[in-house]
């Protein structure tokens, strides 16, 4: 492999919404990568990322650039429907992938991918970006370390904004079969978030709801239905014996943001943030013995990537392409994993599942 690990980008479109946003800039930024190659579907849009980007050579068949000798690694930033075949084709090349959340379109196409990569013996990554928010890391020591002793409930809550509005091009995700809904991204980055502070759940009750069943789209002039749920609300007990509560909703006006609240017998934990932990910096504060909130300064030593990694989007996504970068080089990965991907989705359906029977269900 030579100094700089040869990446490309698969839904590298500079028009496009998430790759522009998080991924590319965030590659450039990252001193371990080389952007080598682009891939859109079209061979002008190619042609105007490569340029954009500054990467040498430019696809718009991913086939071909998993086959390229010059790429080593593969970042798949797609939509969410369209995550499985690219990322099958690259783990059949026996190349590294980092694929964006959710894994799969369901859980049985997670748990193929999770097998195929396992077999093939790369490195992989997934785009739970939470788990490498430098708060959110250094909330989790301080849990484990007995900041706020025995941990004893928990409350989480994300209220983001969701137009009832938007053109055709933004409504595709109104259909809740193509994996990519509150349910799936909301909820399953904001869930995994506390999972990960605070530790797994036992049992789960949950109520998933639509409550905005239509849609207007701008340039057909029409009304759609919307069977995607955008409401999220679980209750439980984590396997340490706390209590834990989740509301997790897209609304059309005022979101609140993220606030994640941990209570224990000696102290409390609260994390917040006008937007989901993986998409921004997070706020830490603490009390130990008294009801006096104080700002936490995280360590430096949760900061990953340099000084010149830009802020929003891309930071947390260049901490995850940092650990990537370290596992290629080791081969000792870290998570978030193509498992950890795995466990999310069966725990999605298990929240689903307890929506839809009415009845607490078991975690494995």
């Amino acid at each position: 492999m030579a100094d700089k690990i040869r990446l490309g980008i698969i839904g590298a479109n500079v028009r496009a919404h998430w790759a522009p946003r998080s991924h590319l800039p965030a590659i450039v930024a990252s001193p371990e990568y080389e952007l080598t190659a682009v891939c859109t579907t079209k061979p002008e849009s190619a042609e105007e990322s490569r340029r954009k980007y500054g990467a040498r050579l430019a696809f718009h068949d991913y086939r071909e650039m998993v086959a390229s000798p010059e790429v080593d690694a593969v970042a798949v930033v797609v939509r969410v429907p369209s995550h499985y075949e690219p990322t099958k084709a690259v783990l059949e090349a026996g190349k590294h992938v980092y694929t964006e959340w959710p894994l799969g379109r369901t859980t049985g196409e997670a748990e193929e991918l999770a097998a195929l990569a396992k077999a093939r013996g790369v490195q992989t990554a997934v785009g739970l970006q939470s788990r490498v928010n430098p708060a959110l890391i250094y909330m989790k020591e301080l849990i484990e370390t007995g900041y706020v002793g025995e941990v004893m409930s928990c409350l989480v809550s994300l209220v983001r904004d969701g137009a009832l509005e938007r053109p055709s091009n933004r409504t595709w995700q109104r259909d809740a079969d193509l994996g990519a809904n509150t349910l799936t991204i909301a909820n399953g980055h904001t869930i995994d978030a506390l999972r990960f502070v605070a530790g797994n759940f036992s049992r789960v009750a949950s109520v998933v709801t639509t409550q905005a069943r239509q849609w207007w789209e701008t340039d057909t002039r029409r009304m759609v239905d919307v069977t995607s749920p955008d409401n999220v609300l679980v209750s439980g007990r984590l396997a340490n014996g706390a209590v834990a509560s989740a509301h997790i909703a897209t609304i059309p006006w005022a979101d609140s943001g993220y606030r994640m609240e941990v209570y224990g017998r000696e102290g409390t934990l609260v994390a917040t943030s006008d937007e989901s932990p993986q998409l921004n910096e997070v706020r830490l504060q603490g009390a130990q013995g008294s009801n006096q909130l104080r700002e936490l300064e995280v360590p430096s030593r949760f900061v990953y990537v340099l000084e010149g990694m830009p802020r929003g989007a891309p930071y947390n996504v260049g901490q995850m392409y940092y650990q990537w970068a370290r596992a290629i080089r080791t081969g000792q990965s870290s998570r978030p994993v193509f498992d950890t991907a795995v466990e999310l989705h069966r725990f999605i359906d298990a929240i689903k599942q307890a929506s839809d029977t009415g009845r607490e269900v078991n975690v494995a």
